[in-house]
């Protein structure tokens, strides 16, 4: 006897399973869908299924949180993505083009952090006036102490 055709439903994930699966809190994947980052149907029951795409969407989720992305500039370049369809590996070089820029920036800060960092610890003087550690780009500081806004 031939087998039967998987009928649609057979092919989506109960919010347990993309959580198990995932390795992502069951609460975690609740917030990515209300934040519009991952998707649902709801069964005869009302309860969430997750087409087997959303398991590749929630690991670029994880890996763009990893990288320090904000949850918006994820959303924002998942938008981009067809939710039809698992994220393929151009769709990953697209989404990761876009944050290169970002993340190269933030390691020149980090590399110039941690080279700034040595010579404080050698002069010790933790200025709030003139160390660019404790008081980076302080426009307000040239004011006087206290606070200056209201």
């Amino acid at each position: 006897m031939p087998d039967k055709p998987r009928a649609p439903q057979d092919k989506l994930l109960s919010v347990g399973q993309l959580a198990a699966r995932s390795g992502v809190a069951v609460t975690a994947l609740h917030f990515y869908e209300t934040k519009g980052l991952i998707r649902s149907t709801r069964n005869a029951g009302n309860q969430r299924r997750y087409p087997r795409a959303m398991l590749r969407r929630v690991a670029v989720i994880k890996m763009a949180q990893r990288l320090g992305i904000p949850l918006a500039d994820i959303a924002s370049a998942l938008a981009t993505l067809p939710n039809d369809h698992t994220p393929t590996a151009e769709d990953w070089q697209q989404l990761s083009a876009r944050w290169r820029d970002d993340l190269s920036r933030r390691i020149e800060d980090l590399v110039r952090l941690r080279d700034q960092l040595d010579g404080c610890i050698g002069c010790g003087c933790m200025s709030l006036k003139e160390c660019p550690l404790r008081n980076r780009q302080d426009h307000l500081a040239e004011e006087g102490p206290g606070p200056h806004l209201h």
